[in-house]
């Protein structure tokens, strides 16, 4: 598998991680005010690059280990 493809598929599984751990994780560690300020922006976008991080290292680790263990890379 070649670089591209690879980047291509680290990409796509690290933006369903991160769909899943914003889904289920941001309501219970945000609690929603009646008027958000600027303060809760910078706390959503901090907890939304948290999640893309984190997601972006798993999806890499998950697609290098099954690319290394089927092609002996």
């Amino acid at each position: 598998m070649n670089d591209e493809t690879q980047k291509r598929l680290i990409t796509i599984l690290a933006s369903g991680i991160a769909y899943v751990l914003a889904g289920r994780l941001a309501d219970k560690l945000i609690k929603e005010p009646e008027v958000r300020g600027v303060k809760d922006d910078v706390k959503e976008a901090l907890l939304k690059a948290g999640f893309s991080l984190v997601s972006t290292v798993v999806a890499s680790l998950i697609i290098r280990r099954v690319v290394g263990s089927r092609w002996g890379s």
